[in-house]
């Protein structure tokens, strides 16, 4: 077999009390994560205080340091 350009996705170990920021998609937006399980991910908008409990779905990107959070535009 000839090598091949792959994209490699991995679930990224959230931890609570992190806060991370979703780029793009129905769930874009700056969050605080404040529960995790093996399933499930629990997570509270900065600005609202709406909670969200999802399947877990983030993986890891990029991090950077010395950003505005919660990101106001």
């Amino acid at each position: 077999m000839a090598p091949q350009n792959v994209t490699v996705f991995r679930p990224h170990p959230l931890k609570v009390g992190q806060k991370i920021r979703i780029e793009g998609g129905p769930r874009a937006g700056d969050w605080e994560v404040i529960g995790v399980t093996d399933r499930k991910l629990k997570l509270k908008c900065p600005i609202s205080g709406r909670e969200v409990e999802w399947d877990r779905f983030c993986y890891f990107v990029e991090e950077r340091t010395g950003l505005e959070w919660p990101q106001r535009e």
